[in-house]
């Protein structure tokens, strides 16, 4: 009796998956040009993503680029050890976790609050010119904006003009180790935040205008109405892009800290992605700089993980 059973069971289960690979084959039939447009992404990730990770072997080897990580010898975890017990990846580390402490605290934020006051202007044309402004440093590349920032700061740069308007002495402050952080944070607020508000103001467009009717006839002024509608229904696309950003808590870029940094301000601005290209481009040691790669990688992986274990206690979460 249990063999028939199961038969049968096997039997429905094999029935079922040609039943759900036919409608799998329809549907790519009936929309084949949508699984026409998601084809050069998969390419991209395969090409870009997947295939490089076989390189993540030369962090385990004494990589010589004659040789290829084929043939190149194997040293196990030594390199790991070599990159803890250095003191100067320590001080790299350090910085890089609290630059991106900063931008988690301040940067993350931005957008959000900037959507929710463009969400509050209520004549179109002011609201879209406003829009556009911010929308624009997003298309400056690094370069242009260190180089903005560099002349803003100089010694006879505005803000020091502004500052000896008033009686105050000029500041170097890009060669002060003092205010780096901060001046990485307020560039990329600048630069990213008009630009982040888009998902934003589309998640508080599709929001349903009658629960704010229905909160004005409950007399909720504009204030109550975003603390209590527009802000919890926000809170999926908040939850999702910061799993996003937690997932690269230690991946700062490269582009904005190398064009801010200057010989005065290496220890405090020094962050994995500088030193890598240090180690790894100038000096060669590509086994080293892979270790460091790789150890970003586990680090982000473990933080989007845990992050998202919590995020699913409140029903939401990546997976």
């Amino acid at each position: 009796m249990g063999g028939k059973t199961q038969q049968v069971f096997t039997q429905r289960s094999k029935a079922l998956d040609r039943l759900n690979q036919n409608r799998l084959i329809r549907n790519i039939r009936k929309h084949w040009m949508l699984y026409l447009m998601i084809v050069p992404g998969i390419v991209y990730y395969i090409i870009f993503k997947y295939i490089p990770l076989l390189g993540s072997v030369i962090a385990f080897q004494d990589f010589q680029i004659f040789k290829g990580f084929l043939d190149s010898p194997w040293v196990g975890l030594d390199n790991f050890k070599f990159l803890f017990n250095y003191q100067d990846f320590h001080e790299v580390l350090r910085n890089t976790a609290l630059i991106a402490l900063y931008q988690l605290l301040f940067q993350f934020p931005a957008p959000i609050i900037l959507a929710l006051l463009f969400n509050e202007i209520r004549l179109l044309v002011f609201k879209r010119t406003l829009q556009s402004l911010f929308y624009l440093p997003h298309f400056l590349s690094w370069v242009v904006v260190g180089g903005i920032v560099f002349e803003l700061l100089a010694q006879e740069g505005i803000i020091n003009a502004l500052r000896e308007m008033v009686g105050l002495a000029p500041i170097l402050f890009m060669q002060e180790e003092a205010y780096f952080r901060t001046i990485v944070v307020i560039s990329g607020i600048w630069k990213e935040v008009g630009w982040g508000t888009i998902i934003y103001l589309a998640a508080i467009t599709a929001i349903n205008p009658s629960l704010y009717e229905a909160a004005v006839i409950d007399g909720a002024n504009r204030l109550k109405q975003t603390m209590y509608i527009t802000l919890p229904l926000m809170l999926p696309t908040i939850t999702v892009l910061f799993l996003l950003n937690i997932g690269n808590f230690l991946e700062l870029g490269f582009d904005q800290i190398y064009n801010l940094l200057t010989p005065m301000t290496y220890s405090v601005g020094d962050i994995i992605e500088t030193y890598v290209y240090r180690a790894g481009v100038l000096q060669g040691q590509y086994s080293l700089t892979t270790a460091i790669g790789l150890f970003q990688s586990v680090i982000g992986f473990a933080l989007l993980w845990i992050f998202n274990r919590l995020a699913r206690k409140s029903e939401q979460g990546l997976w």
